[in-house]
């Protein structure tokens, strides 16, 4: 019997193993058989740990925009359009949902909600709803599931049209016509691969940040509504990091459009600060522990973060720089209205939590216990605007959402994610180098990657099926 196979059974593979089916049955090729080959016991594992145990597994606003190497992904989501009109999601199509992998999910009879931002989540509010209905799917599709089956190579056909050999840790080998590579980016390296295709080594993103522990110690487990800026001080190599990557240009302009006169000055549509050129901007909570900087808003600022660059935080989000020196004006005069005479403490009392408010006044230059005078307000305002944290890199790779790197986008067809070196070889989600910030992106491109090269791979088979 003809096979696909689909290495790896995370998010990528299961969709990838039910559009391959579906492809197949629409082909009327029951003769061919989709295997999902998963190393760990059980498939989907990683899917049940996503969004704290609820899943994220989608945004109700994706753009090509929003990740790296945003023309490959823009040509991939064209074909998933494509795909759909196809027919590919009856149900979800009948239903009036716009987005094809919303429309997947609604033919798999999946219900899900709106929350903030976008954040799509299941009606259930448990990731295992998620994944039954996908591996229920796959199940009446006739979907193999071949779990503790770990790939560590895969040949290339000996002669045209001729079948892979995907060899696995058991000693076992799979003959199939086509494979689905969709293993997690960590676990590329892991297989050999047939040349010239190489997996780059991954590097951990969308995670906690290092910074100077005598900064954060004192903060640790503080939460703080706040916006941040990622500034590099190194103003020609972040123009040269701007010029060579779309998405970081496109984060820069962004950033500079959302900050305007209270942020630096203007360079070329740009913001260029005290701390360097202004790269990106989040606004949302962070989290100080003792080891740096945690919580969304960074873990989406760590995509574009290196060593050396900082974190300038505003504990004063809710108002611009001359609001604030005018506010903050006002407030002084208000406390000292009675003849009081203040100290750093006094001041920060009230505005501030005492932890932040000390760390303010060291970086103003102000003692938290001497005198605090009106002519200390502009000071203090400037640095509670733009609290520096250096970045000293990434803090725990093992709380990072991502792996960054995998396969380079320029050996794939954006149309069908097939290798152009290696016809019948395909791969999806984080297998390739592409990855986007927190709320459902990446799990969004999972699915849809997943979608996209597991119809590739069924109709390629079927095709080659017709020419024999």
């Amino acid at each position: 019997m003809e096979s696909i196979a689909i290495i790896g059974g995370g998010a990528a593979g299961l969709a990838g193993a039910v559009a391959a089916a579906q492809a197949l049955r629409a082909a009327g090729r029951s003769d061919v058989e989709v295997a999902l080959c998963e190393a760990d016991e059980r498939v989907g594992r990683s899917i049940l740990a996503t969004g704290n145990g609820r899943c994220n597994f989608s945004n109700a606003s994706v753009r090509a925009s929003d990740y790296r190497n945003a023309a490959f992904v823009g040509s991939v989501l064209q074909s998933l359009q494509g795909w759909s009109i196809r027919g590919g999601c009856t149900a979800g199509r009948e239903a009036g949902v716009a987005d094809p992998v919303h429309r997947f999910f609604a033919d798999a009879g999946l219900l899900w909600r709106e929350e903030s931002e976008g954040r799509l989540y299941p009606q259930a509010n448990k990731a295992t709803s998620v994944l039954d209905v996908l591996r229920a799917k796959a199940a009446r599709l006739g979907v193999r599931e071949r779990t503790s089956k770990r790939a560590v190579r895969i040949d290339a056909p000996s002669a045209p049209e001729g079948p892979f050999a995907v060899r696995f840790d058991d000693g076992s080998v799979m003959r199939p016509r086509a494979v689905v590579l969709a293993m997690g980016g960590k676990h590329g390296l892991a297989v050999e691969l047939p040349p010239p295709l190489r997996s780059g080594a991954p590097s951990s993103v969308l995670g906690p940040l290092r910074s100077d522990g005598r900064l954060t110690r004192t903060l640790n487990n503080i939460r703080l509504k706040a916006a941040l800026c990622l500034c590099r001080p190194d103003e020609k190599a972040a123009r040269n990091s701007i010029a060579n990557d779309v998405e970081l240009r496109s984060s820069a302009l962004a950033a500079a459009a959302a900050c305007g006169e209270d942020v630096g000055y203007a360079d070329g549509g740009f913001r260029v600060t005290g701390e360097g050129l202004l790269l990106a901007r989040q606004q949302g909570e962070v989290l100080f522990r003792d080891y740096g900087l945690s919580g969304i808003a960074v873990f989406n600022l760590s995509r574009f973060a290196r060593p050396g660059d900082a974190v300038l935080v505003d504990a004063l989000p809710g108002m611009g720089l001359a609001q604030a020196q005018e506010a903050l004006g006002r407030r002084f005069e208000a406390l000292v209205r009675d003849g009081a005479v203040l100290s750093g403490e006094d001041w920060g009392r009230g505005m501030l939590l005492p932890a932040v408010g000390a760390l303010v006044l060291k970086q103003a230059g102000l003692s938290v216990s001497g005198p605090f005078a009106a002519a200390d307000v502009p000071a203090f305002v400037r640095a509670a605007k733009a609290l520096r944290f250096p970045v000293e890199g990434m803090a725990d790779p093992a709380q990072c959402q991502v792996a960054r790197g995998g396969l380079d986008i320029a050996a794939f067809d954006g149309r069908t994610l097939e290798a152009r070196a290696v016809p019948g070889l395909f791969a999806a989600g984080e297998a390739l180098d592409v990855d986007g910030p927190c709320g459902g992106y990446n799990l969004h491109w999972a699915w849809a990657s997943g979608i996209v090269a597991g119809d590739a791979a069924a109709r390629k088979v079927v095709a080659a099926g017709k020419g024999a």
